[in-house]
């Protein structure tokens, strides 16, 4: 047994990517109580830990919990909260779609810039629509904007163009 939750999720996160889904599954049932509670610390460390091992249980039923990580007061904790949106958008769209227009305020306007990156990294795995392609190429365009997040951005930009196909 684990005895704490980043020992939990990291042996969460071996076993998704072994794809034991009833282990996994009984281990999250097991520590369900006890990342919601961890989500609400005062301790923005604790909130972080608990953000980023959303994502390394795969816990999609905790998409309201990480939405509020990304709107927490404390820049490690949108991070963490983006790392586990990221991870968990990877094969389900409609993670990313579900909290677009947070992830375009994100992008645009954090004052961290590597929460503004990872937001633009997270809207890689959402559809591409037109107002986040028009966001992406306006930051990639801005010569105000950091060279890291206006690379980014444009590198998503790229992808999401390519998967969109011929218009």
């Amino acid at each position: 047994m684990s005895s704490t939750l980043t020992d939990a999720a990291a042996e969460a996160d071996a076993l998704a990517e072994r794809g034991a889904e009833r282990e996994l599954a009984q281990l999250r049932a097991q520590w369900d109580d006890e990342l919601e509670a961890a989500a609400r610390d005062a301790d923005f460390r604790v909130r972080a830990s608990a953000y980023r091992a959303i994502g390394q249980f795969r816990f999609r039923q905790k998409l309201e919990l990480l939405r509020r990580g990304l709107e927490d007061e404390s820049p490690a904790c949108r991070g963490s909260a983006l790392v586990s949106l990221e991870l968990l958008s990877r094969e389900h769209p409609g993670v990313v779609n579900a909290v677009r227009p947070l992830l375009h305020e994100l992008a645009a306007h954090d004052p961290n810039q590597a929460v503004r990156r990872l937001a633009v990294v997270c809207l890689r795995n959402g559809s591409p629509q037109r107002d986040t392609m028009l966001l992406l190429n306006g930051l990639a365009d801005d010569d105000e904007q950091e060279p890291e997040l206006r690379a980014a951005a444009k590198r998503v930009a790229a992808g999401l163009k390519k998967r969109a196909g011929p218009r």
